[in-house]
């Protein structure tokens, strides 16, 4: 594929982590512990692509609401995935409610974006309301992050699930029956060659 068939902005919802554990009788928790490995993959990939910016769902305030222990176990595979990815050259921008006790320590040094690579938005204590309530003040809380091009979705769900509201008005959206956990290249490969036989005239 060209670089100019590539989308200029990828958004990733790995989704499935606690289904993939169940069907494996493990806690639901330790679902997301595996998705760590396919979430490096995955950035490794996007960078020897040279696409320039990705946003990745990490957890959001509705996460929140779970078990003590998935609470915990998704916040330490949020915290290991994204010092990784930054000490592996990511320009990383955690996006989040960031005045919030649910919000990990180790991410607060990024509420800025940190680092000159490929742009990582990584959506920590995410809600699309709290986004949204920005527009009080005059532009959304998510300002620095660009337009979608393209929304990949693992385990088989159809929706947004509140993932970038307004960047993802004109976005493409590509869904993955497998769960996260189980990711391969293909499931990337596959992505962004059905987005290339898309058409992208956004009603022009």
């Amino acid at each position: 594929m060209t670089r100019r068939a590539l989308p200029q902005h990828i958004g990733f919802i790995p989704d499935g982590n606690r289904r993939w554990a169940a069907h494996r009788g493990l806690p639901k928790e330790e679902g997301y512990r595996f998705g760590i490995e396919p979430g490096l993959a995955l950035f490794e990939l996007c960078k020897k692509l040279g696409i320039p910016e990705v946003s990745v769902y990490g957890f959001t305030q509705d996460n929140t609401k779970r078990a003590s222990p998935q609470i915990q176990a998704f916040r330490a595979a949020c915290v290991e995935f994204a010092l990784e990815i930054a000490r592996r050259g990511a320009a990383l921008l955690v996006v989040g409610k960031y005045g919030s006790s649910q919000l990990p320590d180790e991410l607060r040094a990024f509420q800025t974006r940190q680092g000159e690579g490929i742009k990582v938005n990584f959506l920590a204590n995410y809600h699309w309301e709290w986004d949204l309530a920005g527009l009080a003040e005059g532009e959304i809380r998510s300002r620095e992050v660009s337009q979608l091009d393209l929304i990949v979705r693992w385990g088989g769900g159809r929706r947004l699930s509140g993932f970038l509201p307004v960047q993802s008005v004109y976005a493409d959206f590509y869904v993955v029956d497998d769960y996260w956990p189980d990711f391969r290249p293909e499931h990337l490969d596959q992505a962004l060659t059905w987005f290339k036989q898309q058409d992208r005239t956004l009603g022009g």
